[in-house]
């Protein structure tokens, strides 16, 4: 199946009839005013032009499924917070918004993993070198003492380590 999740789950929503410019008008108003087939209909509607949005970040760190999400996040978030004015730019606004915040959450899920493998490869780079000098394998105290570090974090990074092993 060469053709990815995203485009499937795009095809399957053209499917749906997008909003004529008179129903995105209307129905925003009717909807914040609790009329359900309003808002059925509104998101319904609307939900093609968010993954339109959405399609424009692939290849930026997420995954389809989780753009897929985040732009139908956007696009309740919008109606939700919707006061008046023109609903296709607040959609726009929100599902940016929303998908920008996963980028940013992701970049940072990233960077604290690179820490933490940083972290234990020096961790058993110096545990190597103390068994080599010691002749022994270092206490949790000694390692603690040689990186500076607390040891219930030398027992953290020992626990990550044995947790990614299976052990």
């Amino acid at each position: 199946m060469s053709r990815n999740l995203f485009q499937i789950y795009l095809d399957e929503v053209k499917q749906i009839p997008v909003c004529t410019p008179e129903e995105e008008a209307l129905l925003p108003a009717r909807a914040k005013q609790g009329d359900q087939a309003a808002r059925k209909r509104l998101l319904e509607g609307m939900l093609y032009y968010a993954l339109e949005l959405a399609g424009s970040s692939r290849n930026r760190g997420i995954p389809a499924a989780d753009l897929v999400q985040e732009a139908n996040m956007g696009l309740l978030l919008a109606l939700e917070e919707y006061e008046e004015g023109d609903f296709r730019t607040q959609v726009e606004r929100s599902v940016k918004r929303t998908i920008q915040a996963a980028i940013e959450e992701q970049k940072l899920e990233r960077q604290v993993e690179e820490e933490v493998v940083a972290r234990v490869n020096v961790l058993q780079e110096i545990s190597r070198q103390m068994a080599e000098e010691l002749g022994r394998e270092a206490t949790v105290e000694e390692l603690a003492e040689k990186m500076r570090m607390p040891e219930e974090e030398i027992k953290g990074i020992m626990k990550m380590t044995l947790d990614a092993l299976g052990t």
